[in-house]
């Protein structure tokens, strides 16, 4: 029996297309192995504290909690690392849905990472993750391909991708979706039809990953 992460960062429940590539991945992996458990964190509906990384930080550099409220604040921090921590290496891949905000990673994203990173092993240049599977589906509002006007403006996929592939040695696969505020943009309303056939194709993507990401996991137990 394998597991599966799902983690989702949108804050909408309702309409949201890195939601929807993520269940398109999810529903893939489990059609192929119908026997794995899916844990899920959602960020953006149940984000974590912001005050739970500074909370660390200073002990991290020697200070100490100086009122019974940070005190109560770096308790609730340091429990939130191990359950994270245990959640992340504890699964056999991971499907991570972010949209991007203001050309940039969620805030309750970066502080799930930031938590991530404070464990232990890792600050001890341990790393549990080398090698394991993630899914990213990503979603955007605009268009920021080589040769559009926004081209370079998204700075939250080469995050993710230094964070889980160069520092946690993950194997990453991604779907991505672009354009999706095209619907509801009358701006960009003559790029609607490019927009579909970019979020098609982005759960065509999904699944496909969704697929692969089982088959590894079930080849590997063998």
């Amino acid at each position: 029996m394998t597991t599966l992460l799902r983690v989702d960062a949108s804050v909408r429940l309702n309409g949201s297309v890195s939601r929807a590539l993520a269940d398109s991945a999810q529903a893939a992996w489990q059609a192929e192995h119908p026997d794995g458990v899916v844990i899920r964190r959602d960020l953006g509906r149940n984000p974590l504290p912001a005050t739970a990384w500074p909370a660390i930080a200073r002990m991290a550099v020697g200070e100490q909690p100086a009122t019974d409220t940070e005190r109560d604040q770096l308790a609730e921090a340091l429990a939130l690392v191990d359950e994270i921590s245990s959640e992340v290496k504890n699964a056999d891949a991971i499907l991570l849905a972010v949209p991007l905000y203001n050309y940039g990673i969620p805030q309750h994203v970066k502080v799930w990472i930031d938590l991530l990173l404070t464990d232990e092993p890792y600050l001890r240049g341990v790393n549990p993750l080398i090698g394991r599977p993630i899914i990213f589906t990503l979603a955007r509002g605009g268009g920021y391909q080589p040769g559009t006007p926004k081209h370079g403006w998204d700075h939250s996929t080469p995050y993710l991708e230094r964070i889980f592939g160069d520092v946690l040695g993950m194997k990453i696969r991604k779907a991505e979706a672009e354009l999706t505020l095209a619907p509801v943009t009358p701006a960009m309303a003559d790029l609607i039809e490019l927009s579909k056939v970019s979020e098609s194709e982005a759960h065509v993507a999904a699944e496909e990953h969704g697929v692969g990401v089982a088959k590894e996991l079930v080849a590997n137990a063998a």
